[in-house]
């Protein structure tokens, strides 16, 4: 799990696809090559980022992204489960507490957007600022964080 379910949601965006598998808690970004501007158009794409130079976040995943076979099970709404291919939520503006982290954050650093959408205090070259840590890590790896992506 990446996200604990205490979290505050100011600001959620649903009108983008997710074409892989992902799990929930980190900075996806707008797949290159455009996105759509209906709320229903196949172009508005998002993914995890192999490399985060020259992209632009989209929001913060607050779904997983699963491949599962739907005729042999189904999807565990309980977990915010959604099929590949399908619609996600990500949050732009709010406050999470997630473990998709790397480095050490300090309390009132910025947060950046590093490979594989991992939230880090360094900025890194290509990266944008997505946010601002709210505390350090805990004994489980999870750190409490405000995203604002604008």
């Amino acid at each position: 799990m990446a996200l604990k379910p205490d979290r505050i949601e100011a600001y959620t965006d649903i009108s983008f696809f997710m074409n892989e598998t992902g799990e929930r808690g980190g900075i996806v970004v707008h797949l290159s090559g455009g996105s759509g501007v209906s709320m229903d158009d196949a172009n508005a794409v998002v993914e995890y980022a192999a490399n985060q130079s020259g992209t632009k976040p989209a929001g913060l995943l607050l779904n997983d992204v699963v491949s599962l076979d739907l005729t042999r099970q189904h999807i565990n709404w309980h977990k915010d489960e959604v099929q590949i291919g399908s619609k996600v939520t990500l949050l732009r503006q709010g406050q999470v507490t997630t473990n998709v982290v790397s480095g050490t954050p300090t309390i009132g650093a910025d947060a950046y957007y590093g490979v594989n959408g991992v939230l880090t205090p360094s900025a890194l070259a290509g990266s944008t600022k997505v946010g601002r840590f709210l505390s350090t890590k805990d004994a489980d790896s999870y750190v409490k964080v405000d995203i604002n992506i604008t």
